[in-house]
């Protein structure tokens, strides 16, 4: 047993608090630690509080200390495991090389157990990503790989929601399977309701089919679950995308700028922050975020941009970013 779940009660009055610590039981190591207080007269719903909130707050600090583990051990020793932690620590540092090498580790990983379903879907997460900054100049094969490798995950892991949100996202994004990915969402969730990455996904979803009330809904309950969330700038780029989509583009900026002070190279909520200063007609400013833009991915196009986005988004929402875009300086082609 690697890891402990310890906790502790104590009652004053009609007040009640409950306390909890996660022990790594290898080296002694507090992981983490909180409380929680609430009424006696209420139990019942406190007591799902607390295992929503230490399920969210668990999930990302457990990972890191497994990353950290598996960083540690020596190379000859790595099982699957080991190099689908290394990979994840990659993705983390969310650059192009990073990014590149994660794949290269995933596909070692497959190469020792092929229905790795986790080190499968983190390959296509991965190759969506790539896609989404325009890092590594993905060909029509490296496309066909990363669905692949996301519906053999959802093939064998389909009781696991981290793989299925991964998965889902990459279908979404290089297929344009919204109802598909939809439909397996909902199932991640009703293997874990807590899953705050697949409530993340489906707040993406909402945002890009043009359906921002119903994305941020999502985003506020995944924010909710897990608050420290090593990858929870995706939730701010979403918020952004749903509140652009609603023409709330002051919101958008707002929310584009939290992504950014997290991951600086987060692409998607730069290129938010150049359609809504277009659309406020802000064009300086657009236009130097637009060479923030170029400078991550200086092939980009409207043509690029059409064909990456439109099989996954709304008309509407798609023909809005392309209008601030196009106002904004981006080159047709």
């Amino acid at each position: 047993m690697r890891y402990v779940l310890e906790g502790s009660v104590r009652k004053a009055g009609q007040r009640v608090r409950i306390t909890g610590q996660l022990i790594d039981a290898t080296t002694g190591n507090r992981i983490w630690a909180d409380r929680f207080d609430g009424a006696l007269d209420d139990i019942f719903e406190l007591q799902d509080r607390v295992a929503a909130s230490v399920v969210g707050a668990i999930a990302p600090r457990l990972r890191l200390s497994e990353i950290e583990r598996a960083v540690r051990k020596p190379t000859a020793s790595l099982d699957a495991y080991d190099l689908y932690l290394r990979a994840l620590a990659q993705v983390y540092r969310y650059t192009e090389e990073g990014l590149a090498e994660a794949v290269a580790l995933l596909l070692q990983a497959l190469s020792i157990d092929p229905s790795y379903a986790p080190a499968a879907a983190l390959a296509g997460w991965c190759r969506a990503i790539q896609r989404t900054q325009g890092w590594g100049a993905l060909s029509a094969d490296d496309v066909a790989e990363g669905a692949r490798l996301a519906r053999q995950a959802l093939e064998a892991g389909r009781a696991d929601p981290d793989t299925i949100w991964q998965a889902a996202t990459t279908l979404f994004i290089f297929a344009g399977e919204a109802a598909m990915a939809a439909t397996v969402l909902d199932r991640a969730l009703t293997l874990n309701p807590n899953a705050a990455g697949a409530w993340i996904v489906r707040g993406m979803i909402h945002a890009l089919r043009n359906e921002p009330e119903a994305a941020i809904e999502a985003c506020d309950h995944a924010q909710r679950l897990s608050p420290f969330d090593p990858l929870g700038y995706w939730n701010a780029v979403y918020r952004a995308i749903a509140h652009f989509a609603a023409r709330r583009f002051e919101q958008a900026i707002e929310w584009a700028d939290r992504a950014l002070h997290d991951q600086p190279r987060v692409i998607s909520a730069i290129r938010v922050k150049v359609a809504a200063f277009a659309h406020l007609g802000r064009l300086g400013e657009a236009r130097a975020e637009l060479a923030r833009l170029l400078a991550i991915d200086p092939k980009l196009t409207i043509a690029g941009y059409r064909a990456f986005l439109g099989p996954c988004a709304a008309p509407e929402f798609l023909e809005l970013a392309i209008t601030g875009l196009r106002l904004a300086g981006l080159p047709e082609e």
